[in-house]
């Protein structure tokens, strides 16, 4: 639970909801955006394109994702400007959410949590992007600690690159399907799951249990390129299961088809967008982020 008197991720995603609409801005320095922008692929580079995403959607947008790969691709000065853009795009008033995609067990997936969550950490953010391969209950660490300071977590789920279909369309033992699966309205009678809906199940019955009726603190990232009933992901989770989704613009999901693509999970999606916006340049970017956020509003309430 949060401390007394601290919003939860949930409230303060709902907020930038309400007052910005649902787009999240990606800042992504791929090398030939850099180059295209006029940038030096190094951490200058990286520290100025990054400025320059924060600077166009503060006002515009509530959210930014910073890809953090493309900043580990520059070691220690990678990581010293990630830092200096997390910490402007948190005081523009941006929701940051770190695409890290971490996960562990133990100790080390608790110092993941503690980079990229705790208060007054070098990298702090306002979310992480983790990975439960190894059971969404190794997640507890830092789930606990997003709970205890009113961060937020996305948990990868169902993914739009084709090599994760099998394993994320794959059924796991449901033979002792939770009274918890019960209480908020996810069971399907005992039926065998595939491993996207067991890993959202387990989510929904997380924000359930901590309390939160209205918008989750912890999230999930579903691919918009993808057919969620494939992956019986086509129901609609209570409390609201914030819903990363990644594949609109560039990669062929349209904004509009949003409310068709998500069905019953559509109250919480966040519509990530990155290249779409990125390729607009440097002179281009604010009127790109301004135009998609309008685009957004408009498709989805």
């Amino acid at each position: 639970m949060t401390g007394a008197g601290t919003p939860t991720f949930g409230d303060r995603l709902n907020d930038a909801f309400g007052r910005f609409g649902r787009l999240s801005v990606g800042i992504d320095p791929h090398p030939y955006l850099l180059s295209a922008w006029g940038l030096s692929d190094d951490a200058a580079g990286l520290r100025e394109f990054g400025l320059r995403v924060v600077e166009a959607s503060a006002g515009q947008a509530g959210i930014v994702k910073p890809q953090v790969a493309f900043f580990e691709r520059h070691g220690s000065r990678g990581y010293a400007a990630l830092e200096e853009v997390i910490a402007a795009a948190r005081a523009a008033g941006l929701l940051v959410i770190a695409d890290a995609k971490r996960g562990d067990v133990g100790t080390s997936v608790e110092a993941y949590g503690e980079t990229w969550l705790r208060p007054g950490s070098p990298l702090e953010a306002d979310a992480v992007t983790l990975v439960a391969y190894q059971g969404v209950g190794s997640l507890d660490a830092p789930i606990r600690l997003a709970r205890e300071h009113g961060k937020g977590v996305f948990v990868l789920a169902a993914t739009s690159n084709p090599e994760g279909r099998d394993i994320q369309r794959a059924f796991v033992d449901t033979h002792a399907a939770s009274a918890a699966e019960d209480s908020n309205g996810t069971s399907d009678g005992g039926a065998p799951r595939r491993v996207a809906r067991a890993i959202v199940d387990d989510i929904v019955a997380s924000n359930a249990a901590a309390g939160e009726t209205k918008l989750g603190s912890v999230g999930v990232v579903i691919g918009a390129t993808l057919r969620l009933a494939e992956f019986q992901l086509d129901f609609r989770p209570s409390p609201v299961l914030p819903v990363l989704a990644p594949g609109f613009g560039h990669q062929g999901a349209a904004v509009s088809q949003s409310a068709d693509i998500f069905g019953p999970m559509s109250p919480g999606v966040i519509v990530a967008q990155s290249r779409s916006v990125l390729d607009a340049g440097p002179t281009g970017i604010a009127a790109a982020i301004k135009n998609q956020a309008k685009d957004v509003r408009s498709n989805i309430a």
